[in-house]
């Protein structure tokens, strides 16, 4: 048993003897292979860095001679560039040269001038010196012959040459006003000849008064009411005459306001076809045709403004430019005057190549003032001003408002168009009318005030009163007198009388020679 357990240790021992071996041996032949692929790495390493080190080489020299290549170039470039400079220098200092020569040549010639100048001026001024000894010997001797002092001679002189130049500036100034005249007389013709041809509406002359028909003459009984209470009540809510006379089956409304007078208007047909008349009826009718007059007026406003091609204008305005559908001045409904006067002013502009929508809506406000003159204190011009301010329009519009009348010197062309616009709407026949006691009147102190001028043998107003032909002496007058004369009557038309529109002044100087033979 102690020998198999001894057999079994020494066994135990050689196995692990042997694998000691073995691992030895194991380790050895990894060692060796270790070794062999370290040697294969390194011997690829070194193959490796050769191969980059030449290739490094190579970039080194391909680098160097590039860099040498550019060094070249730009060496050649910039001595071509510097050959270049230097050449421009040489021509620089050529051109320098040259031009010093020439300054020298003139300064040269310049001083042989100027000594020339110096003789001259040394001459010319003997001469004058002598020349004065002469003149002063001459005039001595004019003045021995004529009897005359130089400054009376002088003063004869001047004044004969003042007249003779007064003369001359006022036949120069005829010629030029006559030509200026003729260009723009031409031109302003055909302006306002196609701006009347395109728009010539027809004027219907109103008056104060609006006639209302009856059923019958009972009505107007009913109307008068017990011990007349209707007919009181009525002018007191309307602000109307109301006349009832022996017209038949017809009572008169009187009032120069034209809105009072057609609100009235309607609630007496309201009140006429109802039939119940009585103080509260009245009142009650009265307040429903204000309220419709109301509408009416702005729609009247709008529509005004809508034909024009208005835009964006003040509410207020529109209610005030639908009131003067019911204002007349001399007869003119006023609104229809003003839309007359957009529409020509508009037309104008388009012509001339002005702006045509400030041009109209000047036009069609220039009045507006009216609207409310009978209201506020102040003429129609400053009003309008005032109430266009107001509501915010234009300084183009305010200023044709104000000058229209000629009250302000116009500061627009548009201004200016407004105002002839408006002279044209005004005098156009049938447009205006007045009574005929003032009418005979204006044309009487016309023709006084023509004939009142020194010269004028006789006086006529023709066309209404627009043009007054005015006969002068021919021989107390001339020609450069007869248009001096002519402004001058202008002038004091102008000044002393009141009238629409525009008078021409026409002055006529005709010689006549009779001689008989016997």
């Amino acid at each position: 048993m102690q020998n198999a357990w001894n057999f079994v240790a020494i066994a135990l021992l050689v196995g692990l003897f042997v694998g000691f071996l073995i691992r030895v041996i194991y380790a050895k032949s990894k060692v060796n292979t270790a070794e062999n692929e370290a040697k294969k790495i390194i011997a690829d390493a070194k193959r490796l860095a050769e191969a980059e080190k030449k290739e490094g080489l190579l970039q080194i020299k391909d680098e160097m001679y590039r860099a040498r290549t550019e060094f070249e170039r730009e060496t050649h470039e910039r001595r071509q560039e510097l050959q270049r400079l230097e050449r421009r220098l040489i021509q620089k200092e050529e051109n320098l040269d040259h031009k010093l020569e020439l300054i020298d040549k003139r300064e040269r010639e310049s001083l042989n001038r100027e000594r020339q100048v110096q003789v001259k001026e040394k001459s010319l001024q003997d001469e004058e010196a002598k020349l004065a000894r002469l003149a002063q010997e001459q005039k001595q001797v004019l003045e021995r012959i004529s009897g005359l002092s130089a400054d009376a001679a002088k003063k004869l002189l001047i004044d004969s040459m003042q007249e003779e130049a007064k003369r001359d500036a006022a036949i120069l100034m005829r010629n030029i006003e006559e030509e200026a005249k003729e260009t723009a007389s031409k031109k302003s013709r055909e302006v306002l000849a196609q701006a009347i041809q395109r728009y010539a509406p027809e004027f219907t002359i109103e008056t104060t008064i609006a006639t209302v028909a009856l059923p019958n003459d009972e009505m107007k009984g009913r109307v008068i009411g017990r011990e007349g209470r209707n007919i009181r009540a009525f002018e007191a809510a309307t602000g109307v005459d109301l006349i009832i006379d022996d017209t038949p089956e017809a009572i008169t409304l009187s009032s120069f306001d034209g809105v009072r007078r057609e609100i009235s208007r309607i609630a007496l047909q309201k009140l006429i076809s109802d039939g119940r008349i009585h103080p509260a009826r009245i009142e009650e009718e009265v307040n429903k045709a204000k309220q419709e007059m109301d509408q009416t007026i702005k729609e009247t406003g709008e529509e005004a403004c809508f034909e024009l091609g208005i835009a964006n204008a003040h509410p207020e305005m529109i209610k005030l430019l639908g009131r003067l559908k019911f204002r007349t001045s001399y007869g003119q409904n006023v609104l229809q005057h003003s839309k007359e006067v957009a529409y020509i002013a508009g037309i104008m502009a388009a012509e001339l190549g002005v702006d045509v929508t400030q041009a109209k809506r000047a036009g069609l406000f220039h009045d507006i003032g009216k609207s409310i003159d009978h209201e506020v204190e102040g003429t129609h011009a400053q009003i309008g001003v005032d109430l266009a301010r107001k509501y915010g329009e234009s300084a183009k519009v305010l200023d044709a408002i104000l000058s229209h009348h000629g009250d302000s010197q116009a500061a627009s062309v548009e201004a200016v168009l407004v105002a002839a616009a408006d002279a044209v709407s005004a005098s156009r026949p049938g447009a205006r009318r007045e009574t005929l006691e003032n009418y005979i009147k204006r044309l009487e102190k016309l023709e006084t005030l023509a004939e009142s001028f020194k010269g004028v043998e006789k006086c006529y107003a023709i066309q209404a009163g627009r043009e007054v032909r005015v006969m002068v002496d021919a021989e107390n007058i001339d020609d450069v007198q007869a248009a001096q004369l002519a402004r001058d009557i202008v002038k004091k038309i102008e000044k002393e009388l009141e009238y629409p529109g525009q008078i021409k002044v026409t002055l006529i100087r005709e010689m006549r020679v009779v001689e008989t033979a016997k």
